[in-house]
């Protein structure tokens, strides 16, 4: 299958040569040339025979195809359970089982090991360049720590995640090294894209991308939740309606595309926190961004999401688009709320962004909705342990894969919100 950009400048393009290259050369955002429609009615084994069966028409043509099976395997090797809540109809899909506590594991994964298959022996390494706003820059680290033929570089925002998520960045050594940038992650995503779009930087280092702009980080994420609904309809005989916290848009855009591909999915409804540039636009005003607000929900901390491209390529027209998605914006306060009465309510402990989710699904239920809805457990509560243990009165167990990135050493280089700062940092790395 080709690729086409969301800026129209680039001939369609095979899809290794977009994974490599991550952002197409007219600085748009990959899309597929046209959507497959796939058999995603009947519920699948495991988790990742479900991403096999949905990557399978993307990879057409790819080297990578006889190795597709294999490669799902080693990516989606633990599962993400959609778990009953308290109420009727309530579930939560968790995403945080992977080695880093979040849902950005499985997609992360699958790029490292997809980039490595395409790799050259005899080929220079290619540096992987990262803006995260909390939670992508610890999952990239971990599946490319040791990579043989990578580098990785990860900007993040000092004093803009939590203290865990800082030192999931930073604890990695050897091929991986964080930059904390003064300023915020929209300034990271700049940085980002300015180096991967620098011709004369490239042709001297080369650069790969693992923000959720790569093909390998938004396909991926489109498995598990055709998975989840899929399982759901076999189990209850209806469609499954999602609440998906949001920032950059990714995991949003793959959700729609496991929709649009075939898998019964009902309503998509995105959560935000007090960036509410999505929110807005989708209320109808000018798609507008913002200057970033810092939050509780720190990883959804964008505003200016680069995925807009993406969800703008796949509507005809912003009415439409407008008439497909809602958003809803929960600012600091409810998520402090939400958070505290979710084990009475809800029977679970939520992290700050799992909980715009569960807000907007008790607004749903407030109105009078009786749908299945699952909201989706971005990240695991340990790792905002500062936010959530006073709010519900207890430490929260920490998973031992986030057990063992907490007693590593870490560190990391300052960097100014300076682009010629950045690109001799990574001419020097």
């Amino acid at each position: 299958m080709n690729f086409v950009s969301t800026r129209g400048g680039v001939p369609p393009t095979p899809f290794d040569v977009a994974l490599v290259a991550g952002l197409a050369p007219d600085g748009g955002l990959y899309v597929p040339e046209t959507i497959p429609q796939v058999d995603l009615d009947v519920p699948r084994a495991t988790l990742a025979d479900t991403a096999d069966a949905v990557l399978a028409p993307y990879f057409a043509g790819s080297r990578l195809r006889p190795r597709l099976a294999a490669l799902c395997r080693e990516a989606f090797a633990f599962d993400a359970p959609l778990r009953p809540l308290r109420g009727p109809g309530d579930h939560v899909l968790e995403l945080f089982h992977g080695p880093t506590a979040a849902f950005k594991d499985y997609a992360a994964r699958f790029l490292a090991a997809a980039l490595g298959e395409l790799r050259a022996p005899d080929a220079p390494a290619t540096t992987i360049v990262v803006a995260t706003s909390g939670d992508t820059g610890a999952a990239v680290a971990a599946a490319f720590h040791r990579r043989p033929g990578f580098r990785v570089a990860i900007l993040y925002p000092d004093g803009k995640v939590s203290p865990r998520q800082a030192h999931g960045v930073e604890c990695w050594g050897d091929n991986v090294q964080a930059y904390r940038v003064n300023g915020s992650f929209d300034d990271c995503q700049r940085l980002a894209k300015q180096a991967l779009g620098d011709t004369a930087l490239r042709a001297e280092r080369p650069l790969g991308s693992a923000n959720s702009i790569s093909l390998g980080r938004l396909l991926p994420q489109a498995a598990y939740y055709a998975h989840a609904a899929a399982h759901h309809r076999a189990a209850h005989g209806r469609a499954l309606h999602v609440v998906i916290p949001t920032g950059n848009l990714g995991n949003a855009c793959a959700a729609l595309l496991a929709q649009r591909m075939g898998a019964p999915i009902g309503g998509l409804h995105l959560a935000c926190n007090a960036n509410d540039t999505l929110p807005r636009f989708l209320a109808g005003a000018d798609y507008a961004p913002q200057v970033t607000r810092a939050t509780l929900a720190n990883a959804m901390d964008v505003g200016a999401p680069s995925n807009i491209e993406r969800l703008r390529h796949w509507f005809a027209d912003d009415a439409t688009l407008r008439a497909t998605l809602q958003a809803t914006t929960v600012d600091d306060a409810t998520i402090r709320a939400t958070i505290a009465a979710a084990p009475a309510r809800h029977g679970i402990v939520a992290c700050p962004h799992t909980a715009t989710a569960l807000h907007v699904l008790e607004t749903l239920r407030a109105s009078g909705d009786t749908r299945d809805w699952s909201v989706v457990a971005t990240a695991h509560p340990a790792k905002f342990d500062t936010v959530v243990e006073s709010l519900v009165g207890h430490a929260v167990e920490v998973p031992d894969a986030l057990a063992a990135c907490l007693a590593r050493p870490a560190s990391a280089i300052p960097l100014d919100a300076d682009f010629d700062a950045w690109r001799n940092a990574l001419r020097a790395g």
